[in-house]
């Protein structure tokens, strides 16, 4: 049977993590912590909320199955410009290996865009991802109900909560509808299958009725245009994680700035 990309991911991160404690202990990073302190986060859930456009822009240099994407790109320009085009939030993909990201960049993008909300996009799947998401000042984690069983999925929201970090539960399909537990602030739909990593849009809008209510749904991957965005509000979704659609264009903030305009175009013609 062929390996599929996700298994390859979470194999590898076993082992990236494992390379991390050797270098970093966990008490270490706990240490730094109370040393420095935990400054009050921001929330990507109230900010989702009060959006007129609710967009996550994505900082994301390379993808496993279609390669680089901006590979020279410069997370400081490219955060500040994303928030200062109004984005409701940021999305920061710290892998090394299959997505060409760091740490360092998310920390970049905290200094870069201080007021905006910023999610670690990664695959958590340990207690010692989540301690290295608040000394990188990261401000909600991803959390994939794929690479996870459920109670160790309750366990690591639990324990982000513990920090004051947001958890956004990413699910791909109905019966992983179950992970939601109180310590869910977003739940998000990839329409991208992490096996295969093909992208259909349609699966956040088969999945739109199913999505528990009270908590901000996100529509991910696979959105490119104000249509597609005005049709997954219409459905129910008030955010939209966005961001190989900006990173392949000169000017990705521009982008954004544009697809806003678009949006708010969009609403006024539907008002008059």
């Amino acid at each position: 049977m062929k390996e599929d990309i996700l298994t390859k991911i979470i194999a590898n991160k076993r082992k990236e993590i494992s390379r991390q404690m050797e270098d970093v202990s966990m008490k270490s990073i706990k240490n730094m912590i109370d040393m420095c302190g935990i400054d009050e986060h921001q929330s990507l859930s109230h900010s989702i909320i009060s959006s007129h456009t609710g967009i996550i822009s994505e900082f994301k240099r390379r993808s496993p199955s279609k390669g680089w994407i901006n590979q020279k790109a410069d997370v400081k320009n490219i955060a500040s410009g994303y928030a200062e085009a109004g984005a409701a939030g940021l999305s920061v993909l710290t892998d090394i290996d299959f997505f060409g990201g760091s740490k360092g960049d998310l920390i970049k993008a905290r200094f870069a865009a201080p007021s905006t909300p910023i999610l670690r996009k990664d695959f958590i799947i340990s207690e010692y991802q989540i301690l290295q998401s608040v000394a990188i000042q990261a401000d909600a984690i991803l959390l994939i109900a794929a690479t996870l069983e459920k109670d160790e999925c309750k366990h690591l929201a639990e324990m982000a909560h513990s920090f004051g970090l947001e958890v956004l539960l990413e699910v791909h399909s109905e019966n992983e509808l179950d992970y939601v537990t109180d310590c869910i602030d977003l739940i998000g739909v990839n329409n991208r299958n992490l096996g295969s990593f093909h992208t259909d849009v349609e699966n956040s809008f088969r999945l739109a009725e199913k999505l528990p209510e009270g908590i901000p749904h996100i529509s991910e991957s696979g959105i490119s245009g104000a249509d597609t965005i005005i049709a997954l509000r219409q459905a129910g979704y008030n955010g939209f994680l966005m961001g190989e659609s900006f990173m392949r264009t000169e000017n990705p903030a521009y982008a954004l700035k544009v697809l806003i305009e678009e949006l708010e175009t969009a609403s006024m013609n539907e008002k008059s």
